[in-house]
């Protein structure tokens, strides 16, 4: 229960407060933002220009890497040039309609990639217990309902959201303590009662990431069982192998929620920039690091990328 002294009626304007406590610095904050949008266009569009073109890739494990790298570049565009304007032009307003949609897209695109990564670890898991049946299993029809699925889900679970702010009356103030429009940025500033808004949040936490999560750990302990049958450890550290990328961008990409949820729990008490900058990095480095990490892990990638530059170079 939020109550207010004095409160205005829903505003037409939002202002967006950017990193509140930093605001002298924000400009140094520009440079690694602008940085990592390049960098995430630039290896994201490679990933799925070297899907399309090299017909070697064109199977399951490539196909759902160019679904992620699809998902990370719509997640940084809608991100970073906005917060790139408050940062270099002050441009800290926003309308009420734009910021519901910034409600709907960011956290859209962000439940995405965590479907996405639990598809991917499904991939795995087909590849590793049953290697002769993969292509079978994961056939092209398969994986489109896999995708369709992971953005029916991510629709459903987020839909609520605008519907939701857009009846919030009252508000203590305008100004919203953040970069871009979190949903419960929004509620806390909001007068009334907001207790079924703040269960709506957390249901969309259970319902995506700790769903999300739970299976990805429940798919890899079933991969271990399995690699730890193998008759030989050069069989083990094989089948490990094709599991280390996806490994890597699960911790990078799950890491701050996690340590942000177990900060609440311990009742650890960030400063409000703090919490903003570790917020920031859900949506800002897995799209920049992810293709870094399949190029590097992925010897047909590799291959392909050390062709290409052989080629220019001549």
């Amino acid at each position: 229960m939020s109550s207010c002294n004095t409160s205005i009626p829903q505003p037409l304007v939002f202002v967006l407060a950017g990193i509140p406590g930093l605001d002298s610095s924000q400009g140094w904050f520009s440079v690694p933002f602008f940085l990592v949008f390049v960098i995430a266009v630039i290896g994201n569009a490679t990933i799925l220009c070297i899907v399309q073109m090299e017909k070697s890739l064109q199977e399951p494990m490539f196909l759902l890497l160019a679904v992620l790298s699809a998902v990370d570049l719509s997640l940084v565009t809608v991100t970073v040039p906005r917060m790139l304007g408050i940062f270099w032009m002050n441009a800290k307003e926003i309308s009420f309609s734009a910021c519901l949609t910034q409600m709907f897209f960011i956290p859209l695109f962000y439940v995405m990639e965590s479907g996405t990564l639990l598809a991917m670890a499904f991939d795995r898991f087909v590849a590793i217990w049953h290697p002769l049946r993969y292509t079978t299993v994961l056939s092209n029809n398969v994986l489109v309902k896999i995708v369709l699925a992971v953005v029916a889900r991510a629709v459903a679970v987020l839909t609520p959201a605008p519907i939701l702010a857009k009846r919030l009356g009252r508000f203590q103030t305008h100004v919203v303590a953040y970069s871009y429009c979190a949903y419960m940025a929004v509620v806390q500033i909001a007068c009334g009662d907001v207790s079924d808004h703040i269960a709506y949040g957390l249901m969309v936490l259970v319902a995506s990431v700790g769903f999300d999560l739970f299976f990805i750990i429940l798919s890899y302990g079933l991969i271990l069982r399995a690699v730890c049958r193998r008759p030989s450890w050069e069989a083990r550290g094989k089948a490990l192998s094709t599991c280390g990328s996806h490994l890597c961008v699960i911790a990078l990409f799950y890491s701050p929620v996690v340590f942000s949820v177990l900060a609440q729990i311990l009742g650890y008490r960030m400063a409000p920039y703090l919490q903003i900058i570790i917020d920031n990095l859900y949506f800002l480095v897995p799209p920049m690091v992810n293709p870094l990490i399949y190029g590097a892990r992925t010897k047909q990638m590799r291959e392909w990328v050390l062709r290409t530059f052989h080629c220019h170079s001549e």
